[in-house]
């Protein structure tokens, strides 16, 4: 019996990109918001206050020569802890936010080939709903299972349309950077061979509100080689509230050798925050030097202190 697992390839969710969302849309079908009657729409952009009951409508959209049929929910999005990009429940998960408070007007819908079907979406907010950003999407699973290559299971494909739900009351936005670990790759001789060191940090939203952090480091002390200040590039162009991820960048012609602190800053809008860790990097070919040296050194004091024992006359 083949088991089938749900790989929800949401291109909407791509949030390492820092290019506007555009509709969901793998090739074969898309999902989007309705447009409204002054302009497309990319997202479900929505604000309410606790307690409100929204409607939107979607339209699913097929591509094919052939008849399709979608599975419809709706579910909470969140960042991934390997790069920050965004995802989504899976359909058997729990949900706990807008996934758990947004129903489609039907669970399938079948939608004939090169055609479109616009299907109703509700959105109940609870009276106790947090102020602040709630992130999810509409998605739209394909009931056919497809093989995987080089697997006995199965994957069933999904996209899905971004919904941003803002509540009304207090707006805080607030940011953290945690857990820096600065790993120096020390090439044998300086300027030789490759110097690609890593950075990784924890990068964590503590406000209510979605950011788009930017971030940067900076080397201080004293550094040998390398810029002492950069910009960072692999940061998620949307940071949800509350996520935490944990990032690692490469920094090739780091500093190679000198001790200090690595600086990891993070700025999103008037929320900004910063961590340190120190170092201290020699390579080997300066250690051995300076043991060189100091032995040199500690000899030739030992040889002149004896030759001027040997002229200094003995009294008797």
């Amino acid at each position: 019996m083949r088991t089938a697992f749900v790989a929800l390839f949401l291109l909407l969710l791509t949030a390492l990109s820092p290019a506007p969302a555009g509709a969901a849309d793998n090739g074969e079908w898309s999902v989007r918001p309705a447009d409204s009657t002054i302009t497309p729409r990319a997202a479900f952009e929505l604000q309410a206050q606790p307690g409100t009951t929204l409607t939107d409508r979607a339209v699913v959209t097929n591509t094919t020569t052939a008849e399709l049929t979608f599975r419809l929910y709706v579910a909470d999005a969140h960042n991934t802890e390997r790069d920050g990009g965004l995802a989504v429940r899976g359909i058997d998960e729990t949900q706990r936010d807008v996934g758990a408070w947004g129903k489609p007007e039907l669970d399938t819908v079948t939608v004939p080939a090169r055609s479109a079907v616009t299907v109703g979406v509700t959105l109940t907010v609870p009276p106790d709903a947090s102020p602040g950003d709630h992130v999810g999407a509409l998605i739209a699973v394909d009931t056919r299972v497809q093989a995987a290559d080089g697997s006995h299971l199965g994957v069933q494909r999904g996209v899905g349309a971004r919904i941003y739900l803002r509540l009304e009351g207090p707006q805080q936005r607030g940011l953290a950077v945690e857990d820096i670990r600065f790993t120096a790759r020390t090439p044998q001789m300086p300027w030789t061979g490759t110097r690609d060191s890593a950075v990784a940090y924890t990068l964590h939203n503590t406000g209510n509100v979605k950011l788009a952090p930017r971030v940067s480091l900076r080397v201080s002390g004293v550094a040998v080689g390398g810029p002492g200040e950069r910009r960072l590039a692999n940061v998620p162009a949307e940071l949800l509230p509350g996520q935490k991820v944990r990032l690692t960048e490469t920094w090739a012609g780091a500093p190679f050798a000198g001790w200090g602190e690595v600086t990891v800053t993070a700025t999103a809008d008037d929320a900004r925050a910063s961590g340190s860790v120190g170092f201290l990097e020699v390579p080997w070919i300066f250690a051995v030097c300076l043991a060189l040296l100091s032995a040199a050194w500690f000899l030739l004091r030992r040889r002149r202190k004896a030759a001027r024992a040997a002229r200094t006359p003995r009294r008797g």
